[in-house]
């Protein structure tokens, strides 16, 4: 008897051990952190961008991590079928990086409770899903400074990928400082409906560049613009990296962003199970995009492009404070008031100002 109770004593001991070792474990994995690209990591703009924040989060956390991507993923069911497929492969924490995987990445989040998602520049939360995106309308308005100070023929030209919301404010940003520090400067648009198609965009470039304008926005994700804007000798404003090593000669400044402090935030964040669902918008002021300028730049036009860029990061100064008008005429901001985080997600409208129509 005392045989038996002693043998049943040494395998609960046993058993004890081997649970106590298999949680030691279970807590040592590393995070498995997903995240899925719209565009190829070598595109140089957003996804380059994208995953060198990937980068960062693995080089702060280290080996409590473990990141892996897909990249070239099509918005749509394509998509919709990568995130699952990650979920159900056992990623913890899934980062969907553009704005048309906004509804494939709610679908799955609704079937995967236990996963963590983050979605860039939608607006859609859950309880296991939260939403990035960088203020970029702030460099661009610093930006759109930048071009009424350097342009000579009073026309800027802007290639757009899609007419949502983050788009079409940041083409306002542009307008709103160019009818403060050169009345008059027009604003030209050509869209080539894709976020990244190096031949589109710079037949784009090109287009604009033939009605006359000579500073060359984009919001697409290839150098392809702002290579035109270099061989066709007019300036240019980079987006989502520095793009200043493609256009010497061109290259004004750049919204760069920096998505990697908040990639090792979410994750530590999703490690310490303290996460939480929210809207993050980074600026200036949260070093989620900078502006580097370049010594095209002259001087006087740098210190007081300087001074704009200060007044926003402190909060003194929102480009998007009334009155602010649509181009009908109706006011859509009240003189005094600034845009609100809803204002701007849901912003559907051109400003006073700007000629073009608003695709259908």
């Amino acid at each position: 008897m005392q045989n038996t109770t002693r043998k049943s004593l040494l395998r609960g001991i046993a058993a004890a051990i081997g649970l106590s070792t298999a949680l030691s474990a279970s807590a040592a994995d590393p995070l498995k952190v997903g995240f899925v690209y719209i565009g190829p990591i070598g595109d140089h703009g957003w996804t380059y961008q994208h995953e060198q924040g990937r980068k960062y989060m693995v080089e702060k956390l280290g080996d409590k991590v473990e990141a892996n991507f897909v990249e070239n993923v099509p918005e749509g069911a394509d998509a919709e079928r990568v995130i699952r497929n990650m979920a159900k492969s056992g990623y913890d924490l899934v980062f969907t990086t553009s704005f048309g995987y906004m509804n494939p990445t709610v679908k799955v989040a609704k079937q995967f409770p236990k996963v963590t998602f983050e979605h860039a520049t939608g607006y859609k939360q859950a309880k296991n899903l939260g939403t990035y995106l960088s203020r970029s309308y702030e460099g661009r308005y610093v930006g759109g400074f930048l071009a009424a100070k350097m342009t000579k023929t009073k026309k800027v030209g802007y290639v757009a990928s899609f007419p949502i919301p983050e788009v079409i404010r940041d083409i306002n940003a542009i307008q709103l400082a160019l009818d403060k520090y050169n009345p008059g400067t027009e604003i030209k648009v050509v869209w080539v409906n894709s976020w990244f198609d190096p031949g589109k965009e710079a037949d784009a470039a090109n287009a604009l560049i033939d009605q006359g304008a000579d500073v060359i926005f984009q919001h697409t994700d290839s150098p392809a613009p702002i290579q035109a804007a270099e061989r066709r000798g007019v300036y240019s404003v980079g987006y989502a990296s520095d793009m200043q090593h493609f256009g010497p000669k061109a290259v004004l400044t750049s919204i760069v962003n920096d998505w990697g402090p908040h990639y090792t935030k979410s994750a530590q964040a999703v490690i310490d199970g303290s996460w939480k669902s929210e809207d993050f918008w980074g600026g200036l002021a949260e070093d989620t995009i900078s502006l580097p300028l370049s010594d095209l730049v002259p001087a006087e036009v740098k210190t007081e492009a300087e001074t704009i860029i200060a007044s926003i990061r402190s909060g003194e100064f929102h480009p998007f404070t009334g009155p602010i008008k649509d181009q009908a005429g109706t006011v859509r901001i009240a003189e005094g008031q600034t845009a609100s985080n809803g204002d701007l997600a849901s912003m559907n409208y051109y400003v006073e100002g700007i000629k073009a129509d608003m695709p259908k």
